[in-house]
């Protein structure tokens, strides 16, 4: 079942005006698009789907965070495979082609500690093994191409850097002293993190090389009473896609200009979205994947 949405692409703006369109609601994207469900959910936050990601060789790896398992689909939506990791959260693909998942994100489980952990995504039964173990608090991951790790958290200041070697590097996230973060995503040698514990809903910048100089690209809440609760961003198509859990919305971001539209509404609960890579005949250029805390994993097409 599918329902056409208004979206698409931000006329630009200066970056003040950007600034200054924070006490206006948001408008709609000028393209089409249409969103359908990939896979349906079950009971709304029993069923919640925090996270998603694809392998670049035909699946999409999602944290099932209520059920406690990491779960592997086709293209056609098949469940192919899936494996147990408790309270799986922020999953990405590494530059060594494993996939890596925080773990111990479900807050009903965080007295069992957290971490991240691997697995071999071309493996016939993958098998998680931990590489980093003792840091709680954790949701989003964001892993740069020489392997280190960036780890969100909702109710600490500064996003945490651990090196390949498991190592903290304490320095650089003194530095990223941003409270509140929940998704992030590399671009070039920028970390982009959302904040989901303001109340302006802000997206924020890290360079990657000078952490200290981070800066606020856009704040989407037109007002303290309309925060957007943000959850994760990917990139796409030059700029930014942000999920709004509250509203239901997907936010396109022009991290130049912080110009910035709705691109889709209607959903439930999104918690977060990627772009489909090396998944069949799925087009990146025009397609976005989200999960939901309603269990649903929808996909949505920019015409």
């Amino acid at each position: 079942m599918s329902a056409l949405l208004v979206a698409g692409t931000q006329t630009p703006v200066a970056a003040t005006e950007a600034r200054a369109s924070a006490r206006t609601a948001l408008k709609p994207c000028t393209q089409r698009v249409s969103v359908e469900v990939f896979r349906e959910g079950g009971v709304p936050l029993l069923d919640w789907r925090e996270n998603l990601e694809f392998d670049g060789h035909g699946t999409l790896w999602v944290a099932h965070i209520a059920k406690h398992r990491v779960e592997g689909y086709a293209p056609d939506g098949t469940l192919k495979t899936s494996f147990p990791v408790n309270g799986p959260g922020g999953i990405r693909r590494g530059p060594d082609g494993f996939m890596y998942v925080n773990f111990g994100v479900n807050p009903l489980t965080s007295g069992l500690g957290g971490g991240i952990v691997r697995f071999d995504p071309t493996a016939a039964h993958p098998e998680p093994e931990k590489v980093v173990d003792g840091i709680s608090g954790i949701n989003g991951l964001a892993i740069d191409a020489a392997g280190n790790f960036y780890v969100s958290r909702e109710l600490a200041t500064g996003i945490l850097k651990i090196r390949p070697d498991g190592t903290k590097d304490e320095q650089w996230t003194r530095a990223a002293s941003v409270f509140g973060t929940n998704g992030l995503e590399i671009v070039g040698d920028q970390l982009y993190a959302s904040v989901i514990t303001s109340t302006a809903s802000p997206v924020v910048r890290i360079p990657l090389n000078d952490p200290a100089r981070h800066t606020t690209v856009t704040e989407l809440s037109p007002n303290p009473w309309d925060a957007k609760v943000l959850d994760d961003l990917t990139s796409f198509g030059g700029d930014l896609v942000v999920a709004s859990f509250r509203d239901g919305e997907l936010i396109r971001v022009d991290p130049k200009t912080g110009g910035s539209c709705v691109l889709a509404t209607g959903l439930r609960m999104p918690s977060s979205v990627r772009v489909p890579r090396g998944f069949g005949d799925h087009d990146p250029r025009r397609e976005l994947f989200v999960v939901e805390a309603s269990g649903r994993i929808m996909k949505v097409t920019v015409r």
